[in-house]
C-alpha cells in the first residue's frame, strides 16, 4: 500500500471524525510505515464543521463578537480556507448549547449568522459555506437576512427583526438595502435533510420539539412558517414551501435561498468539492470511511455513500468502518462500498460499549490491516 485516504464522519456522542482519522492512521502506518496517509475529517454542518475543514485543509479561524440566540452578545467564529472561502457553522452563534435549558424556539434569532456572513464578505471571502446543523432557532432565516440589510415591515410600516413567533407579522419584505458586500459572493448551504418548510414533515413538527417546543407551540410555529412562505412568495417571488431542505434549521434552509440566493447542497458533496477530493484520489490505493451507523438513511447520500459514489468511478476500493450496521443496506455495495465492518466486539448495549469505542476502533483497524497486508495489497 502506497497511499490511503481517510474520510470518516464522526460517531456522534462517541468519537469525533478527527479522532477516528488519528486511530485509523496509527493502524495503517504500523503495518505500512512508508504509506502516504491523507486525513479528511468530516462534519455535517453542525458543531465541529469549521474545525473539520481547518484540519483537512489548513487555514485560519476568525473570532467575532456577534448577536446570540436571544439577541445577547456572544463570541462566535468562522474559518477561512483556500484563501477566500469562509466556513460558517450557525451553531457557533445560534446553536442549542448557547441556550442551555432555556429553550424557546419562538424567541430565538439567526441574526448572528448574518453578521458572520457579512464579516466574512467584508474581509474578502468570495465563497461562503454555511452549515445548518444544531440550531436553536425557528425564524426561517429572517434574523440572518435582517443582519445583512433585508427589511421586514409589519402592518404599521415599521421595520423589525422577526423571530419564530412573529413571522406572521411580516407584510412586506424589502431587499433594496441588502449589503452590496454580498454582490458576487457565492453562498452554499450545507444541508443533509430534505424536509420541506412546513407541514407534518416540516421544520416545526420534526425539529422544534428538540428545541423546547411543546405540541401547542409546534402548531403555532408551523403556522408562522406558512405565513413566511406566503409573504416570501408575494414579495420575492420564490416558492420555498416544498423545496427539499427548506425546513432545515428552523426554516433556515428556505431563508438562505430566499434572502441570500444560496444553493442548498448535500453536506458531503460540499466537503468533497471544497477539499478537492477527486484530485486527492489520484494514486490512492484504498479509502477508509465510516459513520456511527450505516442504515437505509445512509443510502440517501450521507458520508459513506457520498464518498463511495466517487471512488466507484475510479474503481478504488472503499472500506466502511462503522459503529453499527442496520438492515437492508445491500445497496451500499452497489453505490461503491467494497466492504463494511462494525467495530462492535461484544454483544452489549450502546451505553456499555461507548466508552471502549476508541479501543475497539483501533483493534478493528489493526485486524483489517493485518488482513490487507496478508493479501499483499
Amino acid at each position: 500500500m502506497k497511499k490511503a485516504l481517510l474520510i470518516p464522519d464522526s460517531f456522534k456522542g462517541t468519537m469525533s471524525s478527527a479522532q477516528i482519522c488519528s486511530i485509523m492512521e496509527q493502524a495503517i502506518v504500523r503495518h505500512y510505515p512508508a504509506a502516504e496517509v491523507i486525513s479528511i475529517p468530516v462534519a455535517d454542518g453542525g458543531e465541529g464543521s469549521v474545525d473539520a475543514f481547518l484540519t483537512a485543509m489548513g487555514g485560519k479561524k476568525i473570532n467575532v463578537e456577534v448577536t446570540g440566540p436571544y439577541f445577547q452578545p456572544v463570541e462566535a467564529f468562522y474559518g477561512v480556507v483556500a484563501g477566500d472561502t469562509a466556513i460558517i457553522e450557525m451553531a457557533s452563534c445560534a446553536g442549542l448549547p448557547l441556550v442551555g435549558d432555556d429553550k424557546r424556539p419562538d424567541q430565538t434569532t439567526t441574526y448572528g449568522v448574518g453578521e458572520l456572513i457579512l464579516h466574512a464578505a467584508a474581509n474578502g471571502c468570495k465563497k461562503i459555506i454555511v452549515g445548518l446543523g444544531g440550531s436553536a432557532t425557528n425564524d426561517g432565516g429572517t434574523g440572518a437576512a435582517a443582519a445583512v440589510g433585508v427589511r421586514f415591515l409589519n402592518s404599521a410600516g415599521t421595520t423589525f427583526v422577526p423571530t419564530g413567533a412573529t413571522l406572521a407579522q411580516i407584510v412586506e419584505i424589502d431587499r433594496e438595502n441588502r449589503s452590496k458586500l454580498l454582490d458576487g459572493v457565492e453562498i452554499i448551504t450545507m444541508c443533509d435533510i430534505d424536509n420541506p418548510l412546513f407541514g407534518e414533515h416540516g421544520a416545526a413538527f420534526v425539529f422544534a420539539p428538540q428545541k423546547g417546543a411543546d405540541a401547542e407551540m409546534v402548531s403555532f410555529l408551523d403556522t408562522q412558517l406558512r405565513a413566511l412562505h406566503s409573504v416570501v412568495l408575494e414579495s420575492i417571488g420564490t416558492d420555498i414551501s416544498e423545496l427539499p431542505g427548506s425546513g432545515a434549521a428552523g426554516g433556515m434552509g428556505g431563508g438562505m435561498v430566499a434572502f441570500f440566493k444560496a444553493k442548498l447542497e448535500m453536506g458531503i458533496e460540499v466537503v468533497l468539492d471544497t477539499v478537492g477530493f477527486d484530485n486527492l484520489l489520484a494514486g490512492t490505493d484504498i479509502v477508509f470511511s465510516g459513520e456511527g451507523k450505516i442504515d437505509v438513511q445512509s443510502l440517501r447520500g450521507k458520508v459513506v455513500i457520498g464518498v463511495a459514489r466517487r471512488t466507484k468511478k475510479l474503481d478504488i476500493p472503499l472500506v466502511a468502518v462503522v459503529g453499527d450496521i442496520g438492515d437492508s443496506i445491500e445497496d451500499a455495495y452497489h453505490a461503491g462500498v467494497s466492504a463494511i465492518f462494525s467495530i462492535n466486539r461484544v454483544a452489549r448495549d450502546f451505553k456499555h460499549v461507548v466508552k471502549r469505542a476508541p479501543q475497539d476502533m483501533a483493534l478493528t483497524m489493526d485486524n483489517l490491516m493485518r488482513f490487507v497486508k496478508r493479501l499483499g495489497f
